[in-house]
């Protein structure tokens, strides 16, 4: 890696750029959770002799760094650009056995020699490092961000009539297989996710991009030429690992909560009492994720920051956690109520999680119970 970037730092021993080809790399998604949306990144290719054959990658990341998955959550994690031999790169996408398309860019020598000077630049440790943001700066708008920018005329795109997904809907259909992720995005993502958006906004899937460019073209002094001009397999598909996760669904677990809590509140309506540890587990779960999505506020990703699921899972339920254990008059069970109707108005706006519902009607059960014994005592 530190030879090719010696090298491409060498200006004066540039290759005629005739000779050169640069492209766009779309990388298929493989079982991992990090490349379930696929990936994106730029190769710089010399065909002269010894001449260098690079893969820009925008996606480099540390894993192991101190709070990883926290500061992702909140958006505060920064990537880097890359720059490493494409056999290398190639090699890891045969070993997932994930496909890589390869989209030759149709671009004058003038052009190729500005990218391939601001992949350069790009590469300096002063400027390789950005902030990530997974739907409005990641690894494929910026890899999109660098070639537009480096065209002298203004690419057009097409748009696809009828196609006007939401985050959410992009995010469902690339974690298709993998309902436990699905769940995670969906308790996370608030009512903006819901928005119908734009081919731009788009554009942050790599497969989305790779559409765009096959039907764009470059505007220049009255004339057009194609974005693309050839379009190739770098790497074909193969055998992927599939692992096996958690054997039941978010929505199976839901309802497998809700039989329970409706068996119990049978139960405690024919005994004539409540049963403290149920209640204990339900509101301890629903305080958790409330303080969760209460975080989220003030995360850094504008599409988690309004979440109508707060309407019901909020820290309130810790709040009242002590005085329902001792038993002590509250009208937290009165609270409950309103707060689950408006959180099942809410779910009207927004997509809520799959299963989610289950829990906050096991506790507005619990809050019936309650409502409906208290005049029975009063009486």
């Amino acid at each position: 890696m530190t030879c090719q970037n010696t090298a491409l730092a060498q200006n004066y021993d540039l290759p005629p750029m005739d000779s050169v080809e640069i492209s766009l790399l779309t990388c298929q998604p493989h079982d991992e959770v990090y490349s379930l949306y696929g990936h994106t990144a730029i190769r710089y290719h010399e065909f002269t002799k010894g001449g260098i054959d690079a893969a820009f990658n925008y996606g480099v990341f540390n894993y192991d760094a101190p709070f990883f998955v926290v500061r992702f959550v909140f958006g505060l994690t920064d990537y880097e650009l890359g720059a490493y031999p494409t056999q290398l790169f190639q090699k890891e996408y045969h070993h997932f056995g994930s496909m890589v398309t390869e989209q030759v860019l149709n671009l004058t020598n003038d052009e190729k020699l500005a990218l391939r000077m601001a992949l350069v630049e790009n590469l300096r440790p002063t400027n390789k490092v950005y902030r990530y943001n997974y739907f409005y700066n990641n690894c494929t708008t910026k890899a999109r961000d660098i070639i537009e920018q480096h065209i002298r005329g203004k690419v057009q795109y097409t748009g696809r009539e009828d196609y006007t997904p939401t985050y959410r809907e992009m995010v469902h259909h690339m974690t298709r297989n993998h309902p436990w992720s699905r769940f995670g995005n969906d308790l996370l993502l608030g009512i903006q996710a819901d928005n119908k958006t734009t081919m731009r906004q788009q554009e942050f899937l790599p497969d989305n991009l790779l559409y765009d460019f096959d039907h764009a073209q470059i505007y220049e002094n009255g004339e057009y030429r194609p974005l693309v001009k050839e379009r190739r397999i770098a790497v074909p598909a193969g055998v992927q690992m599939i692992h096996n996760g958690f054997p039941l669904t978010p929505l199976q677990i839901g309802e497998i909560l809700l039989a329970i809590g409706f068996v119990l509140f049978l139960l405690q309506w024919r005994l004539h009492r409540v049963f403290i540890l149920w209640e204990f587990l339900l509101m301890l779960l629903s305080g958790i994720i409330g303080i969760v999505l209460f975080l989220m506020l003030f995360s850094q990703h504008p599409t988690v920051r309004i979440n109508l699921q707060l309407l019901f899972f909020n820290p309130l339920h810790l709040v009242y956690l002590w005085p329902v254990i001792k038993g002590r008059p509250t009208r937290y069970w009165l609270i409950c109520v309103i707060m689950c109707i408006l959180f099942l108005i809410g779910s009207l706006f927004q997509s809520y999680a799959e299963g989610i519902y289950m829990l906050a009607l096991c506790l507005l059960l619990q809050s019936i119970l309650h409502i409906f014994m208290f005049k029975r005592n009063e009486q």
